[in-house]
């Protein structure tokens, strides 16, 4: 099939190479000329793991294809996603200026029938609104199809070729079969494409990150419990993850969630209530919970060097929001490196991916190491924000002989607190016993 996508962006970049890795033509849209650019040399402009064997295959296949000309994009594709960025406004709700604006120049520009696909998230109305804006200038037939992405960052490639479930938003049956013939490809395994309604199908996703953030803060929430009472939270989420009406997943505490969707998304369905008079106070709560869990630590931290950081040199382990992305948008690191930066702190930081974005937005406030050790040299203290796999079995020996003294500020849980204890550390992690 001919495929436009208008955006790329992380979602639209993923969206437009996985469909062009199962045979689809596919051209994609931005008004970046110089990020087009690259991208025509093979130049992947995110980190995104196996995202760049399938984008630069794709390429020399010539299945894939970039413009800057939305009238290119539109006259290609037979479906049309639009992939453009919903961001946070000031009230909260999320921004549709950029889906609007290209809407009323689809609305201008098309030419025969096409399936127009929201696949940023949006608000409940949205596709009706697309559908209006597109309505009043266009010529021909057309359909507005609402088709959220359940994309994790570091996962992202697996997840769309290998989906759990796809929902298509749609009141239209042509729309309909054309969408669920694009994905039969990603679905032979029986995983179910779903269809409903579209303000169904908009309010699935902010429902589906809303109580993924509200799971991941209750479970902070005990963790954090666990501290005052001497309980362990990994005994208590282990026992929990084991009920099958609860699961396994997003019960390990940490220092808080971050990241483009769940702060995002969880904003704008509690705007979106409010425009209803309805109050969502759970997500009241999971908000400003989750904004005092990502500095949770820093007391402790002060707390250790008897209220005074100045002239202490602190290494950060971690700086994107997540492992396996350089994504750092509301990322605990930030928050937590701002904190210590007040009280006084030098800091040393490491990340494997996200240096490059830090350094743009804390300039020459930190000193930037080249490989996880060196930010060690002569540091008072570790604090760990990001759980990347290459800090899970770090040499602690090392550590010991180029730290001035051993101390860890664990934020992420990752060593067990009787081998810290035998290493001889000083380690504070969270909801478990600190070793002293």
């Amino acid at each position: 099939m001919k495929i436009a996508v208008i955006g790329t962006g992380y979602v639209g970049l993923v969206t437009g190479t996985c469909l062009a890795e199962t045979g689809n033509e596919v051209v994609c849209v931005d008004i970046d000329e110089a990020k087009v650019e690259k991208m025509r040399q093979g130049i992947v402009p995110i980190y995104e793991p196996h995202l760049d064997v399938l984008f630069e295959r794709n390429i020399k296949a010539n299945r894939l294809k970039f413009t800057t000309s939305l009238d290119e994009g539109l006259d290609h594709g037979e479906i049309v996603f639009l992939a453009l960025p919903t961001p946070e406004g000031e009230d909260g709700s999320a921004d549709l200026s950029y889906v609007l604006s290209v809407a009323e120049e689809i609305g201008e520009k098309i030419k025969e029938y096409k399936v127009i696909v929201d696949k940023s998230t949006v608000p409940v109305g949205t596709a009706e609104r697309v559908r209006e804006v597109i309505a009043k200038n266009a010529s021909c037939d057309f359909d507005v199809v609402s088709n959220p992405e359940f994309l994790r960052e570091g996962f992202a490639v697996d997840d769309f070729l290998k989906p759990e479930r796809i929902v298509i938003g749609s009141s239209s049956d042509k729309a309909t079969a054309r969408m669920q013939k694009l994905y039969s490809p990603f679905v032979r395994s029986g995983n179910p494409v779903i269809v409903m309604d579209e303000k169904s199908a908009e309010l699935t996703k902010y429902a589906a990150n809303s109580f993924l953030a509200t799971k991941i803060t209750f479970m902070n929430e005990i963790a954090n419990y666990c501290e005052l009472v001497g309980a362990d939270v990994d005994m208590v989420r282990k026992g929990m993850g084991t009920d099958s009406r609860i699961g396994k997943r997003f019960l390990f505490p940490g220092i808080g969630y971050g990241g483009s969707c769940f702060p995002k998304d969880v904003k704008a369905l509690q705007k979106a209530g409010k425009d209803e008079a309805y109050d969502f106070k759970i997500l009241d709560s999971v908000i400003e919970i989750n904004k005092n869990q990502k500095t949770i630590q820093v007391p402790k931290i002060i707390a250790h060097f008897n209220g005074d950081l100045k002239g202490k040199k602190i290494a950060i382990w971690g700086l994107a929001f997540k492992p396996e992305t350089d994504d750092i948008r509301e990322a605990p690191s930030i928050d937590v490196m701002k904190a210590l930066l007040a009280a006084g702190a030098e800091l040393s930081v490491f990340d494997p991916e996200a240096m490059e974005n830090i350094q743009k937005q804390f300039g020459d406030q930190l000193q930037y190491a080249s490989h996880m050790y060196e930010p060690l040299e002569g540091a008072d203290a570790l604090v760990i924000c990001t759980e990347w796999s290459i800090f899970r079995s770090p040499n602690f020996g090392k550590l010991k002989e180029l730290m001035n003294s051993p101390v860890i500020f664990d934020g992420r849980n990752l060593y067990a607190i009787e081998d810290m204890k035998t290493e001889g550390f000083t380690y504070t992690s969270i909801g478990r016993k600190a070793v002293c």
